[in-house]
């Protein structure tokens, strides 16, 4: 990991804890060993939580796009020139506002190249909301904005990793969007993700069922016999290595995911609750099945908090050298199957 990556970061709500677990992170010297931190919003607002957190001796260096900035050092690219009226703990369109611009112009420098990775820090989905960003959340915006046909709400830790079918909607509308497409579709992605960025050869993933029990065998409901299993099936015919359905309760309660590399939830609830029991602090969002890298802590914007100083930056810090060690992963990857030996049949004749 000796290569120096450009690390872009967008600052999240600037009511919330965002910023904190930045510059918390971005003070650890270790960091810069690995990647040069690029971060998308204001000096002004910065310094803002810097003294809410009372935190000295701790400055950016200002640059005016992605190319100039500084090695070794917490680079900051000022997104916005009015000064901005900072709430902490408040849930309003400012916070919404300058969440977003400092998400778009992040997302536009990943999808030119400009930077190597992206690690978000988090938002109000509620206050971000305008013309501009109409998406359920970061996920959906990047996988638009960087082209993708689909996209996996990966959730990783060093002993867990979880995958959503469906994420940001309605609980009343997961049902009628749980297909067999949809989840040999996610499947597809997850077994992909594993083998490319983070060398599993062979992938085992377990998939979960959608009502209790699984269904038990039709009595409590139809989808695991009409669509999950036909599912897992048509994944098999595809070359993944996928099992169940498992009844989510009992397979969490035994630790029965300790046998598998990841596993496919149904819906939201169902894979993060179980996820951030385990891991809070320490997870990280990771959207794959893009061709950019873009990670995020497990935490909201922690509104109750916010300039306390005691928002704790370790799930911002993973997600920080998740996408390092995901971009490295990917390069390396390309490398070797560019560089493969030709095949040539030897010959039993010594002579």
């Amino acid at each position: 990991m000796s290569e120096q990556l450009k690390v872009g970061i967008s600052i999240g709500d600037v009511n919330g804890i965002g910023l904190e677990v930045i510059i918390k992170t971005l003070m650890e010297a270790e960091v810069y060993k690995y990647c040069t931190p690029i971060v998308y919003g204001h000096t002004k607002v910065a310094s803002f939580h810097r003294k809410a957190a009372d935190i000295h001796e701790f400055i950016f260096q200002v640059v005016n796009d992605a190319s100039q900035a500084h090695h070794g050092k917490p680079n900051m690219i000022n997104c916005w020139e009015e000064d901005v009226k900072i709430e902490l703990g408040v849930a309003n369109e400012t916070g919404g506002k300058y969440a977003l611009l400092s998400l778009q112009r992040a997302t536009d420098d990943l999808v030119a190249g400009k930077i190597d990775a992206l690690v978000t820090a988090p938002i109000n989905k509620y206050n971000i909301q305008s013309e501009a960003f109409k998406f359920p959340g970061h996920t959906e915006f990047i996988q638009e904005k960087a082209g993708g046909q689909d996209a996996l709400m990966f959730m990783i830790s060093e002993n867990f990793k979880v995958g959503v079918v469906t994420g940001h909607i309605p609980v009343k509308d997961i049902a009628s969007n749980i297909t067999v497409e949809n989840i040999v579709s996610k499947l597809k992605l997850m077994n992909q993700s594993l083998k490319n960025d983070f060398w599993v050869e062979k992938p085992k993933i377990a998939v979960l069922g959608l009502n209790p029990h699984a269904g038990d065998n039709g009595l409590l409901g139809k989808e695991e016999q009409e669509i999950i299993i036909p599912a897992i099936e048509a994944a098999a015919e595809a070359g993944v290595f996928a099992f169940g359905p498992f009844p989510a309760d009992g397979f969490f309660g035994n630790q029965a995911y300790a046998k598998f590399d990841a596993v496919l939830a149904m819906y939201h609830d169902q894979g993060l609750i179980p996820f951030k029991s385990m891991s809070f602090n320490s997870g990280v969002n990771f959207t794959a099945g893009l061709p950019v890298v873009r990670t995020s802590p497990d935490h909201g914007t922690g509104y109750d908090i916010a300039g306390k100083n005691l928002a704790v930056p370790a799930s911002f810090r993973e997600a920080l050298f998740a996408a390092i060690h995901i971009v490295k992963s990917r390069r390396e990857q390309a490398e070797l199957a560019a560089n493969t030996l030709a095949f040539s049949k030897m010959s039993r004749d010594r002579d």
